[in-house]
């Protein structure tokens, strides 16, 4: 399986040390390549890179749709990955003129940028999305496990996936990074050619602000987590007219933003 490898360690147990393996989740440097530039180098889980590169370009505006990447090719190097893009010429253009180089660590959403102004960036407003059954929102992450093949075998890694409703989880994605792992559900969306305004992402992590920018750029107008938001992921999620129910769990969740697409949401006991 790609993402995981099996390691040899000394495990102390009962008061013996034992030799033993165990799989463990594998961590690359993979950088995204543009017109021979680098744009970005992020620490991911080398597995569905190519998902990874679309959802990243999409999430960060680097192109508006799948069609403006003309080529994408996967080279291993010695100490990493690239993903090799050419982009249709208006785009490598804007890319040229806000050019920014991110070096990122596991987890790290934001590494690199130098102003305040892209930390905080604007995000579109989302459609109006399809509306969901409480029960299908807080059964929601227990769904998700039966999708999450690296983690049931070396744990340690996040998980994204897609929630429609009367479907279930359609799509899911892994990596060592919860960014990575939604950027590439994005990315799988957009190369499946499927709607991203017809579900809601669900996350195995926490909601901070870049999870919910990325969601609003892609088009996503819902997101389900397992854990709780930030306080200014609630604000942007709310901007942006976004549904964001947390701590989905034990049959149920918490709802901060958008109850118009959860069934009863409005009501207030």
């Amino acid at each position: 399986m790609k993402g995981v490898a099996s390691s040899s360690m000394k495990a102390w147990r009962g008061g013996r040390v034992l030799g033993a393996t165990r799989v463990l989740p594998e961590e690359r440097p993979v950088a995204i390549v543009a017109q021979q530039s680098s744009v970005a180098v992020m620490m991911c889980s080398p597995a569905d890179l190519e998902d990874f590169a679309v959802g990243f370009c999409l999430t960060e505006g680097i192109v508006t749709d799948l069609g403006q990447i003309e080529s994408l090719e996967i080279a291993e190097q010695d100490r990493g990955t690239e993903l090799r893009l050419w982009l249709a010429p208006d785009r490598a253009e804007a890319l040229a003129a806000r050019r920014r180089f991110m070096a990122g660590p596991v987890g790290c959403g934001m590494c690199g940028i130098d102003s305040l102004d892209q930390a905080l960036r604007a995000v579109p407003a989302v459609g109006p999305g399809p509306v969901f059954a409480a029960d299908e929102i807080a059964g929601a992450p227990e769904a998700m496990r039966a999708l999450q093949p690296m983690h049931d075998r070396a744990r340690a890694v996040h998980a994204a996936g897609f929630l429609v409703p009367g479907r279930g989880i359609v799509a899911a994605r892994e990596d060592v990074g919860r960014h990575n792992a939604l950027d590439k559900l994005i990315g799988a969306l957009a190369r499946e050619g499927a709607d991203p305004g017809a579900g809601a992402a669900v996350l195995t992590s926490r909601v901070s602000v870049e999870m919910v920018q990325k969601c609003a750029m892609a088009g996503i107008p819902a997101i389900v987590a397992v854990s709780a938001p930030t306080t200014l992921a609630v604000e942007v999620a709310a901007g942006a007219g976004l549904t964001l129910a947390a701590v989905a769990r034990d049959g149920g969740f918490e709802l901060w933003s958008g109850a118009e697409r959860i069934a009863g949401g409005d009501d207030v006991a």
